[in-house]
């Protein structure tokens, strides 16, 4: 994974700061800037899809099935591959061409239109994703258990959380991990479990996984990270306005301003860069949201043996890394150890802050 980040910001600094770059750029001077947009933002991902294709092969597919994970025939991990690539591709083209766009019709005042312009971004496809993108990789569809349904429901109004969609996703085509999610917000909030999940965990350990996700969505974590997503943009795009002002920047890019085509690839460093630099801050708060999460399953459910043999479970059933390497573990775990949150749970009952019983109850956590 590291190598793969090493990788592809250094193929991002090469076509930003490169001969290479200026190469493939040059082949497109006679576009008209809203076609060379576009088309040099395809050519940028094209280089860092083949680039990178070895290293997603062996990490995600042969790696996968080495150790009991992947289900995938190859056609369908390549198939996965380029749904991810047309995607990528368009989104990227059109936020660039929104980028370039507005510089070149604001040059002075650009960063006002393209922040908020951003942040609205962030905040739509909080909405669609769950409607229009993940079906493109898989299939939804109602819990066909009845009585299953009927008893999330009933925990969903239990945790004041009612929800709209409790659907299964048809994970076991591509994996035999086991997991649960929750995404969008407003008509298109929903709790999606994995089949996998459904097939290896009994009742009582899936009402604690979705009690779980239940408990993101009472403390309203999707809505904050979509807040946090958008205040990112408007940093981004300040210091994007920063960097694109300094000369020398302009011209080590090989670009006459924030309007020029030529900056794509350095846009798209400044994004990376800026990822890797909050991603421990990021990894914290996930970590700080799963716990909470936790707490609030086990508060709603009332069952610690439950709590613990779930998380066995998952842990065993993914491979999770129970001691992973400490720089990794802050920068990139967005969840804590297995063993960090079964020790969790055992001190909140330990210390009296929860009251278990074999029968849920509803929980006082906000």
């Amino acid at each position: 994974m590291l190598v793969d980040l090493a990788l592809g910001v250094a193929l991002l600094a090469v076509l930003s700061f490169g001969a290479l770059g200026d190469r493939l750029y040059v082949r497109l001077s006679g576009l008209a800037w809203w076609v060379r947009t576009p088309a040099f933002t395809a050519v940028v991902l094209s280089i860092l899809f083949v680039v990178r294709l070895p290293l997603s092969y062996w990490r995600s597919y042969v790696h996968e099935k080495q150790w009991g994970l992947s289900t995938q025939a190859l056609s369908g991990w390549v198939s996965d591959r380029a749904k991810g690539m047309a995607v990528a591709l368009v989104l990227t083209s059109g936020v660039m061409l929104g980028f370039i766009g507005l510089a070149r019709a604001f040059p002075e005042a650009w960063p006002a239109m393209v922040a908020p312009g951003g942040a609205v971004l962030v905040l739509v496809f909080s909405f669609v994703v769950p409607v229009v993108f993940e079906p493109i990789f898989n299939r939804f569809a109602p819990v066909s258990d009845e009585a299953l349904a009927s008893d999330l429901r009933a925990l969903a109004d239990r945790a004041g959380v009612p929800i709209r969609d409790v659907l299964v996703a048809d994970a076991s085509r591509r994996t035999n991990k086991e997991n649960a999610y929750v995404s969008g917000l407003g008509p298109s909030r929903r709790v999606v479990l994995y089949d996998t999940l459904l097939s290896a965990a009994d009742r009582r350990e899936v009402s604690l996984i979705v009690a779980h996700e239940l408990g993101h969505r009472r403390m309203r974590h999707v809505a904050h990270g979509t807040v946090i997503g958008m205040a990112g943009m408007v940093v981004g795009s300040l210091v994007l306005w920063r960097l694109l002002s300094i000369t020398a920047v302009l011209h080590a890019a090989g670009a006459g301003g924030a309007g020029d085509p030529r900056v794509v690839p350095f846009v798209l460093l400044t994004g990376a860069a800026m990822q890797l630099a909050g991603a421990p801050f990021e990894s914290a708060l996930s970590r700080r949201w799963e716990s909470a999460a936790d707490r609030f399953s086990l508060e709603l459910i009332g069952d610690l043996a439950t709590f613990e043999r779930s998380h066995r479970d998952l842990a065993t059933a993914n491979l999770i890394d129970l001691d992973p390497p400490r720089i990794v573990y802050r920068m990139f775990f967005t969840h804590p150890t297995p063993q960090e949150r079964i020790a969790a749970a055992r001190k909140w009952a330990a210390d009296g802050a929860l009251s278990l019983s074999a029968e849920p109850r509803r929980p006082t956590t906000m």
